[in-house]
C-alpha cells in the first residue's frame, strides 16, 4: 500500500480516481482547493513535507479553455505544477503523474488544422493555440526536465481524452454542458474534441498503476494518450472528422468501424494498462 496525494480529488475526475486508488488499498490523500490552496506560494511544500506521500498525482488545475484569462490559465497551470513537482523532490516522493491534455496537438485552431497523421500518438507534433494547451504543453516539458536531472523520482505526464464520469453515464451534463447522448446525436458537439473520450475510472485504474510499485520499465519523463478504446460516434469518423475539420480529409480514412483519432497504445504496452468501459458499454444496446 502507499500513501498517494491527489491534488484536485474533488474534482471531477479526481473524485473517480480517489476511489479508484482507494479500491486498490492505496492511502489518499486529497489536496484540495477547499483545503489547499496550491497556487499560494510554499503550500505545496507544506501539504507534501506533512503528509510524507509515496506518490502525487496532479491534477488540479483551470481545466477548461477560456474559463479564465489567457495569462491567469497559463500562469495558474504551469506554476502550480512546478511548485507541486519540486515540492515532492524535496519530499522524496517517488512518483509524480501530471495531467496534461490532447488539445496540446492543436486541434480546434481558428487559422485551421490538419493531423500529419491518423491516429495521433505521442509523437505526433504539439501545436498548442490557446493559453490551456501551452500550460499543458509546459507542464509535459516540465516532467521530462526533470528526469533529466534525476532518477530517484520518476514522472509520468497522462493526456486525458473528454472525461466522463459515472454520473455523466447517466444522464448529468457533461464538462461542455451536453449529456453524452445529445454528444452522440449531435455529431457537431463532439466533434469539437475528436470525438475523444474516457471514463473517468479507467483513468484512476491507469494512474493506479503508475503508483503501485517501484517497477522501473514505465516511461520516465514522458508523455502517455489516455482514451477509450472507440470514437464517441455513431457513425467511422472516416466519414466524421472530413466534415467537421476538412484538414482531415485523407488521414481520415485510415479510421474505419469504431477506430478512435487517438492512438493508446502505448500505455498499454509500457504498463499493461486498457480502458474496459465504452460509451455502449455503459450507455445500452440501445444505442
Amino acid at each position: 500500500m502507499s500513501r498517494v496525494v491527489v491534488t484536485g480529488g474533488r474534482g471531477r475526475l479526481g473524485r473517480s480516481v480517489v476511489d479508484v486508488l482507494a479500491a486498490h488499498d492505496h492511502e489518499v490523500v486529497v489536496a484540495d482547493l477547499a483545503d489547499h490552496d496550491l497556487t499560494v506560494p510554499g503550500e505545496a511544500e507544506r501539504v507534501l513535507a506533512h503528509s510524507r506521500p509515496d506518490a502525487v498525482i496532479h491534477l488540479a488545475a483551470i481545466a477548461v479553455p477560456f474559463t479564465r484569462p489567457e495569462p491567469e490559465i497559463f500562469r495558474t497551470n504551469a506554476t502550480m505544477a512546478f511548485d507541486v513537482c519540486h515540492a515532492a523532490l524535496d519530499a522524496d516522493v517517488r512518483t509524480v503523474v501530471l495531467a496534461s491534455s490532447p488539445t496540446v496537438v492543436g486541434y480546434g485552431s481558428p487559422r485551421g488544422w490538419a493531423p500529419q497523421y491518423l491516429p495521433i500518438d505521442e509523437q505526433h507534433p504539439a501545436a498548442p493555440w490557446h493559453a490551456y494547451g501551452l500550460s499543458k504543453l509546459t507542464v509535459e516539458h516540465m516532467a521530462a526536465t526533470l528526469a533529466r536531472q534525476q532518477d530517484r523520482m520518476r514522472l509520468a505526464a497522462i493526456r486525458p481524452c473528454y472525461v466522463v464520469t459515472p454520473d455523466e453515464w447517466d444522464g448529468a451534463p457533461t464538462q461542455a454542458g451536453h449529456t453524452i447522448r445529445q454528444r452522440l446525436d449531435t455529431p457537431a458537439l463532439a466533434a469539437v474534441s475528436l470525438f475523444n473520450y474516457v471514463d473517468a475510472r479507467d483513468l484512476g485504474e491507469l494512474m493506479a498503476l503508475l503508483v503501485a510499485h517501484d517497477d522501473t520499465t514505465w516511461p520516465h519523463g514522458e508523455v502517455l494518450f489516455a482514451g477509450a478504446a472507440d470514437a464517441l460516434a455513431r457513425a467511422p469518423l472516416a466519414e466524421l472528422l472530413p466534415r467537421f475539420h476538412p484538414g482531415t480529409h485523407g488521414h481520415a480514412a485510415a479510421l474505419t468501424g469504431t477506430t478512435p483519432a487517438f492512438d493508446c497504445s502505448k500505455a498499454e504496452r509500457l504498463v499493461g494498462w486498457k480502458p474496459q468501459r465504452t460509451w455502449r458499454t455503459q450507455l445500452g444496446q440501445e444505442d
